[in-house]
């Protein structure tokens, strides 16, 4: 590989007297005609390498063709009309629509229509609680900060000035006065990589410019915090006001909205859980947490007196993580048993009503409502069954199918098993494996091991269409649930953050040698894949154990350890992962697994394929730029070390369905091709588009 030449410029930093050199500090600034010009000789390099990839347009192609069938989401009442989501198959976002009663459905909002090149996505909807008015935000290039639009929900006209610069935002109507959402400053420097760590909560009243919003929350330095979040209860009655310093923890204050004089009570008032106000009925309000409670419970209180301290069990905590919905004047507990979903009905009394039985083993998803609501709904998936809707009758528990997937895709020729595996110091991990029944385990069948570990993120069973045509090339799919993530509530969390971090990657490494060990798979047929925090996963893995796998596949990664902080949010991360700026002992620890700094010259490394986004303003894409450039530097052998950088592209929400298939395809083909295929596997299902 003749590799676009990246220039080295002398950049020094000292921490805790230990001098660490940054030589590609300059792709830092997005902004500059030098980043640009070595993203365009990069895409270049790489897409030449691309294009010689004899079955890439084969797997476009099928990609195409699995993709093209009618996708639906669940409905919602919204006054006197019904909405959905709904993609026809191959448009590049989904359209909102609605009907009222048994009228024909018509197009509520489009957002396809936003911009020519599918770019610009709908980053949220919000009615008020009658439905007449409805706000929306937008993405522009997959960037973070938004835009909000105001609409008349039932002429569908726009009422006033489009509101700019929200981040990290919901839209939370009070009455059909107006809403509140969140946002930072404006930073100095580069909006896709400067800075934000002041997150502040206004109040937009209809009629009045953004300019005259008032600050509610986040505006002084008592009331500093990198995420805070503002949501009105349904009755209307009270404000709620979450305010967090990091992705774990957070302060939770209230405010009665009936009170004209009221002010904001803390409910919590330091960072050591996760809580948040689930629904009301008057003054009694219910609580999820997981304070003293690390797999989360919910408890009540008095809105009155409120604090931690009056809180009772309402549903106590078990031994499995709760994830709870309200919906039809019920509660609906999810639980996460080994990540498989198991779903109990409870009254506002916390009576029992019954378990939901459900349709198979895999995730739900659903059961959301408001209170009046006569019917519900809930998704189902595994990873062979693409997700299907079901109708929900909270009085009796009986449901019907309303709307199951008509895909060129049989979920019966495949299978799904869970095995549990020890990790390098004995802890037991659950890992499920899907593949087409009959493969033989032969050492020799295209893997691909797939994770994230992190930030609490549970990652359950769901069908992918991406990962339907690799397992119909014969490929293994294998998701296991690694320490760092939510699987088992905050202990498992807690076991994979700061100076346990590398529990993850022993984890990840242990998987692979499991898969290898039990002939799954082989060194030769293995790849490693993971975004953002577990794009950090494949780079400090391919970097600890070059020897283990064949490809790597890191996206959208946060690769630079010691300087990931000092951009957009970046700093909010630190419980995870603490900072460089600790103290040593800190330092040295992240030095030791960060992608970027472990790097090292006459090493093998596996074809590296790193994928990231220009506009990537979560984990900018200076992560991924710097550890690509230290690959093609230090690269011993002939394994490509490329990376495909998406032009007005984020971190991947909002994505049109155009660029995610080409992504694929490119990802596969790349894979294939560096495990030694010169033609697909199985070629057989690409008979119906050469005929």
């Amino acid at each position: 590989m003749n590799y676009p030449v990246t220039a080295k410029v002398d950049t020094l930093d000292t921490y805790f007297g230990t001098e660490v050199k940054d030589p590609y500090r300059w792709l830092e600034d997005d902004r500059s005609p030098e980043t640009e010009a070595w993203v365009k000789e990069q895409n270049k390099t790489t897409f030449g390498y691309l294009e010689h990839i004899p079955f890439r347009n084969d797997l476009k192609n099928r990609l195409e063709k699995l993709w093209n069938y009618e996708k639906l989401g669940s409905p919602f009442k919204k006054g006197d009309y019904t909405y959905f989501y709904k993609n026809d198959g191959l448009q590049n976002q989904y359209v909102i629509y609605r009907a009222k009663g048994d009228e024909e459905p018509e197009v509520f909002l489009d957002p396809n229509t936003f911009s020519e090149d599918g770019t610009t996505s709908l980053a949220g909807l919000s009615f008020t609680k009658d439905g007449s008015l409805a706000a929306y935000q937008i993405s522009e290039g997959g960037s973070d900060w938004r835009k909000a639009i105001i609409l008349n929900a039932e002429t569908k006209e726009i009422v006033e000035d489009t509101l700019i610069d929200i981040k990290f935002s919901g839209l939370s109507w009070k009455g059909k006065e107006g809403f509140y959402y969140s946002s930072y400053d404006k930073p100095k420097g580069s909006e896709l990589s400067a800075k934000t760590d002041q997150h502040k909560v206004y109040y937009h009243k209809l009629g009045t410019p953004q300019k005259d919003d008032e600050l509610i929350f986040g505006g002084t330095s008592l009331e500093k915090h990198r995420y805070i979040g503002a949501n009105v209860t349904e009755d209307n009655k009270y404000l709620l006001i979450s305010a967090s310093v990091s992705t774990s923890g957070n302060k939770l204050f209230i405010q009665n909205l009936e009170d004209p004089n009221g002010l904001l009570i803390p409910m919590v008032e330091d960072t050591d859980s996760d809580n948040y106000v689930i629904d009301n009925i008057g003054s009694k309000l219910y609580i999820v947490t997981n304070r003293n409670a690390p797999n989360k419970k919910i408890v009540t209180v008095d809105a009155a007196n409120p604090e931690a301290k009056n809180w009772e069990d309402f549903i106590p905590e078990t031994e499995n993580v709760l994830s709870p919905n309200t919906g039809g004047g019920y509660f609906f507990t999810e639980y996460m048993v080994d990540a498989i979903s198991k779903v109990n009905q409870y009254d506002y009394d916390g009576k029992l009503i019954r378990e939901v039985e459900l349709p198979g083993i895999g995730s739900v998803g659903g059961f959301g409502g408001e209170k009046e609501d006569k019917e519900l709904y809930f998704s189902f998936t595994n990873y062979n069954t693409p997700g299907s809707t079901y109708k929900y009758d909270p009085a009796t528990g009986e449901y019907e199918l309303y709307w199951k997937p008509e895909i060129d895709f049989n979920p019966e020729d495949y299978t799904s098993e869970q095995v549990f595996y020890s990790s390098k110091d004995g802890t037991k991990i659950p890992m499920i494996i899907t593949y087409r029944k009959g493969t033989e385990l032969n050492g020799k069948n295209p893997t691909i091991l797939y994770a994230y570990g992190g930030f609490n993120v549970s990652l359950t069973p769901s069908f992918s269409i991406g990962n339907a045509v690799w397992m119909e090339q014969g490929g293994i799919y294998a998701v296991p649930n690694l320490r760092g993530g939510g699987e088992y509530g905050k202990k498992w969390h807690d076991a994979g953050i700061k100076t346990k971090k590398q529990n993850v990657f022993d984890d990840f490494i242990a998987a692979a040698e499991y898969l290898i060990e039990n002939k799954y798979t082989s060194k030769e047929y293995l790849a490693i894949r993971g975004g953002s925090n577990g794009g950090l996963l494949v780079g400090s893995t391919m970097t600890q154990r070059p020897d283990l796998m064949q490809v790597a596949l890191p996206a959208v990664g946060v690769m630079d350890m010691l300087r990931y902080h000092t951009f957009t949010a970046g700093a909010g991360w630190a419980y995870d992962y603490g900072t460089a700026e600790d103290d040593n002992e800190m330092f040295q620890y992240l030095k030791g697994y960060s992608p970027v700094h472990n790097v090292k010259a006459g090493t093998a490394y596996p074809a590296t394929l790193v994928t990231t986004g220009d506009h990537d303003d979560r984990v900018v894409p200076a992560h991924s730029f710097k550890f690509a450039a230290e690959l093609q530097e230090k690269q011993e052998g002939t394994n490509p070390t490329l990376i495909r950088i998406e032009t007005n592209a984020g971190h991947g929400a909002g994505t049109p369905v155009s660029k995610t298939i080409e992504q694929y395809a490119d990802i596969f083909g790349f894979t294939l091709y560096n495990m030694g295929y010169t033609e697909l596997p199985n070629k057989s299902v690409l008979k119906d588009f050469k005929e």
